[in-house]
This record gives structure tokens, C-alpha cells and sequence, in this order.
């Protein structure tokens, strides 16, 4: 790397928590994640414009992952750019970003059969519809391990870091070590108070390999992930504190994965409780929060567990 590249934040408003974008000023700039349908033209046109810069510059679109507030406001990014800008996901989310449905089969899959919401489809079917700007095509499919030039000396190299979605990646800028993960670490949570990730055991080795591996000078965050603490971690991280949020999420998903585990020796109960039928592990974990409220994190995680060692994993 020939010069030092600055990290710009692009805060959007979403639901019970803010979404966060980041702008790389670098010869072919770069954003990565896009938020929703709206974050582009109204929150990260005028934020670059305030610093001087312009969005039909961007030349790079770099989604972490496939979820509905990262990807949702790429084909409108795109669009801004005079479909000039290069569009990256891994190939195992590329789905997400090529169909709205993608995201509704997801719900009804994982989430649905907890929830028993005869509303639910519909409702997942407006939400890609109003949150997700257009079906496109990748220009760009990743697995892990590309290096993708900036321009200028600059680049980034992607690291495939699975466990929240199947094709979550990382982002380094190299010679910095600046590091962007979408919501491939958790800490305690967001607003919900859960960690949400689809499979644990990739969520626990990627962890590890950004911790002992990738090892941030600077790691950002795609949402206020809260600590142990309950207060939103700033938005990025020293090298200090992106020890400490990865050793928090590490810590929190080894005792989830204990107070699972012995729910499903003892047999898991359908009962009364919003938690059913891990009621059981969400009075051993002390989580009080509405598992109802979409994502919900809660159903998500532990679908991910009951599958995992149903399958003897």
C-alpha cells in the first residue's frame, strides 16, 4: 500500500438500531454495505458530499453478507454510480442479492415454525419489497482469499468468515489492518440483546480466526454491538478493544452453546412462553428480550444449535 486510506462511517436509520456503511477514499472508492432501499440517496449522497466527495465515484460496492439491511440499497447504489461500480458478495450469499425471495424462503425455514405468525410471510414479503432497492446480478463472486485493487497500491483482501450467514466475509485494507465484518461478530448484541448467527460452529471458528488470524488494528462493526456491559461499542474499534469484543463473543457463544446443549438432553418442551421451546435456555441465560422482534436473533441462534446437534456435530 502506497498511501493511507481513511475510513469515513455513513450512519442510516433502520428499525430499533442504526445501520453502518463505510466509505473507503481511496483511488477507486469504495463503500461497504449499503443498508436499505433509501440509505443511498439520502443518507450516503449528502454524507460524501459533505467531505468533498461524490457517489457517482464509486467504483467498489462491498457487501459482507446478504442480509436485507446490508445488501438493500446496492442496486440503488449502483444505479447512482452509472452502473460503473464493481458489486461484491461471496458466492454462497449471492442469492440474496439476486432474489427477494431468497430472503422469505430464509424466514419461513428458519424463523417461521418458532414464531407462528400467520402474518409472517406477508410480512417478509413487504419487507424485501419496501428494504431491498432491486434484483441484480454480482459483478463480482467471491469464496475467500482474492486480494481486490483499489487503484493507487491500495487493496483490500477478502477473508470468507462464516456462521452469521453462510457468505459472510471480511474486509481488510492491507498495510493497515483495517478490518470490516458486517455482523460476523456479535459481542452481546445488538438493541435485541442476542447474538444472531445461522451456524455456530463457523461462527466460533471465524471469531477465532480474527482473533488469532487477522488480528484488527482497526475492526468495524456493522451494527452497535453491544459488550458485556450493555453499551454500544464505538464505531471502530482499536486493536484493544477488538480483542476484547472478540473474546466477549466468543465467551457468550460457548455458554449458549452449553445451556443449548443440555436443553436438548433434557428434551426440549413446547410451552406458553414466547422462548418455546428453549425457554429452558433463555431462563439459564437470563435473556429477557422480545424474541419476537425481527431478526430475532434468539430463533435464529438457536435453530443453528438444535440443527447442528441434531446432526450430531
Amino acid at each position: 500500500m502506497t498511501q493511507e486510506v481513511k475510513v469515513h462511517p455513513l450512519v442510516s436509520p433502520w428499525g430499533r438500531f442504526g445501520l453502518y456503511s463505510f466509505f473507503l477514499d481511496a483511488p477507486e472508492p469504495a463503500i461497504v454495505d449499503t443498508g436499505i432501499t433509501t440509505s443511498p440517496a439520502e443518507g450516503m449522497a449528502p454524507a460524501l458530499e459533505a467531505l468533498g466527495r461524490r457517489i457517482e465515484d464509486v467504483r467498489w460496492i462491498l457487501l459482507t453478507h446478504g442480509h436485507i439491511d446490508h445488501l438493500g440499497g446496492a442496486h440503488a447504489l449502483w444505479e447512482l454510480t452509472g452502473r460503473r461500480a464493481q458489486v461484491v458478495i461471496h458466492e454462497a450469499d449471492a442469492d440474496l442479492l439476486r432474489s427477494r425471495r431468497t430472503h422469505v424462503d430464509s424466514y419461513l425455514d428458519v424463523r417461521q415454525p418458532y414464531l407462528h405468525d400467520p402474518e409472517g410471510e406477508a410480512k417478509q414479503v413487504g419487507m424485501a419489497g419496501q428494504a431491498i432497492s432491486g434484483e441484480m446480478e454480482p459483478t463480482v463472486l467471491v469464496r475467500g482469499g482474492e486480494t481486490l485493487s483499489l487503484g493507487g497500491g491500495v487493496s483490500v483482501s477478502v477473508h470468507h468468515i462464516p456462521g452469521h450467514t453462510a457468505g459472510s466475509v471480511a474486509y481488510e485494507v492491507v498495510g493497515q489492518r483495517d478490518v470490516f465484518v458486517g455482523d460476523a461478530v456479535q459481542a452481546h448484541g445488538a438493541a435485541n440483546g442476542f447474538p444472531g448467527y445461522e451456524d455456530p460452529a463457523a461462527y466460533r471458528a471465524s471469531l477465532e480466526h480474527l482473533r488469532d488470524q487477522v488480528a484488527p488494528n482497526r475492526l468495524f462493526l456493522g451494527h452497535p454491538y453491544r459488550g458485556a456491559d450493555g453499551e454500544p461499542y464505538e464505531i471502530g474499534l482499536d486493536r484493544d478493544r477488538a480483542r476484547q469484543a472478540l473474546q466477549q463473543s466468543l465467551e457468550l457463544e460457548a455458554r449458549i452453546a452449553d445451556a443449548t446443549r443440555r436443553a436438548l438432553q433434557d428434551g426440549l418442551q413446547e410451552t406458553e412462553s414466547v422462548y418455546s421451546p428453549f425457554e429452558a435456555v433463555a431462563e439459564e441465560l437470563g435473556y429477557t428480550g422480545d424474541p419476537s422482534l425481527e431478526p430475532s436473533p434468539f430463533f435464529t441462534t438457536l435453530d443453528g444449535y438444535r440443527r447442528r446437534f441434531t446432526a450430531g456435530r
